[in-house]
């Protein structure tokens, strides 16, 4: 694969890192602070008083967290490529097949699970809306006011780190975008984010969280899709470190 230019890779390690915790809601890198009211914050050029720590919270909406069914694929990916500088390469080629069934089995299970969630949640949304008056009442009070704001900070600060994260994968190896596979994944996870910037934008305030659910589907199907994927793709490695293995327990 030619000369690796480690730092940059580590660098795009610890970007597609801040990806994924972002997503999930993690505060770690904000001091434990709520992940979407810090952000918001920063956005605003306020500063954050450490008065206001409370407990870590999930980014607004499903939208932006379902889009970790993606982005967990590109960690593994660019966590597969960090590991190879410290483990050796028969080692690696061992172990990585059956890393790669048993994650993607999880993957697929995981994005059914709240694919069913999201689609059942979207059913009740859309019911309540048409239910004048009493369920469109009841809709407005628990779904009507997405923040937009705060999540439009977060999908910005993604969008940042994504870019990031693909731009160093290049710095440290121009052949990776010889990798058809990696170039899809960052594809698919950039055009992802924008997806979801623009539903977001595309209604008033009050239909948002009706298309973040659409948004949230849509990656939880694009999960199970690339989870297929790399459950198809762990099955030649996997039969070649069996022969591996049997070929040295012969000799």
């Amino acid at each position: 694969m030619g000369e690796l230019r480690k730092p940059f890779l580590l660098l795009a390690f610890l970007a597609v890192t801040l990806v994924v915790l972002v997503e999930l809601g993690s505060g770690l890198m904000l001091g434990g602070l709520d992940a979407s009211n810090a952000l918001a914050h920063t956005a605003n050029g306020m500063d954050v008083d450490l008065g206001d720590v409370g407990n870590v919270s999930e980014p607004p909406g499903r939208g932006i967290m379902y889009l970790a069914f993606i982005d967990i694929i590109a960690l593994y990916t660019t966590g597969l490529f960090t590991l190879s500088l410290v483990v050796p390469d028969r080692v690696q080629g061992r172990v990585q097949g059956i890393a790669t069934l048993i994650g993607s089995i999880i993957l697929i299970i995981v994005s059914i699970v709240m694919l069913i969630i999201a689609f059942v949640e979207l059913m009740i949304m859309i019911s309540l809306v048409f239910a004048f008056p009493f369920g469109t009442i009841a809709y407005l009070a628990i779904w009507g006011f997405f923040p937009v704001a705060k999540a439009s900070v977060i999908v910005g600060l993604l969008m940042f780190l994504k870019l990031a994260w693909a731009i160093l994968l290049i710095l440290a190896q121009p052949r990776f975008l010889q990798n058809k596979g990696l170039v899809l994944l960052i594809l698919t996870s950039l055009v992802c984010t924008l997806c979801l910037e623009f539903l977001h934008g595309l209604l008033p305030m009050i239909f948002v969280s009706i298309l973040d659910d659409i948004g949230a589907i849509i990656f939880a199907i694009t999960g199970i899709v690339w989870g297929i994927v790399l459950l198809i793709g762990s099955i030649p490695a996997i039969v070649k470190a069996v022969r591996v293995t049997a070929a040295l327990t012969k000799s």
